[in-house]
């Protein structure tokens, strides 16, 4: 899976060792990861860097049992595809993670 973040939302993935996404905010019903690296890419170079100087895409695995319980969702191309995890899930979510999160690219503003 991959997920792609601004700054502060690595922040506080860092801050759990890599483990674990943080808690979503009151306006944040729902947590995206996201089906394929590009897709991730563009979220970050194309709204993460605009929104925050900086965009990040990291990769993860997740138990695929556990995933089985989330339909894949097209949210517009053929492979515009994520998951839709509700907030509340999102610790169970963390506890099928799979070794570390990582990041695999970023992306920054020009200077």
């Amino acid at each position: 899976m991959w997920r792609p973040t601004g700054p502060e939302e690595l922040a506080l993935v860092e801050a759990s060792g890599w483990t674990a996404w943080p808690p979503r905010l009151p306006e944040q019903p729902i947590f995206y990861p996201v089906l394929n690296e590009d897709y991730a890419v563009r979220i970050a170079r194309d709204w993460n860097v605009p929104a925050s100087g900086a965009g990040y895409v990291t990769r993860f695995e997740v138990d695929a049992g556990f995933l089985e319980r989330y339909p894949v969702r097209r949210a517009g191309g053929e492979t515009i595809l994520e998951l839709w995890v509700p907030a509340e899930e999102l610790a169970e979510f963390n506890r099928h993670i799979v070794g570390r999160i990582e990041v695999v690219r970023e992306f920054h503003a020009p200077a």
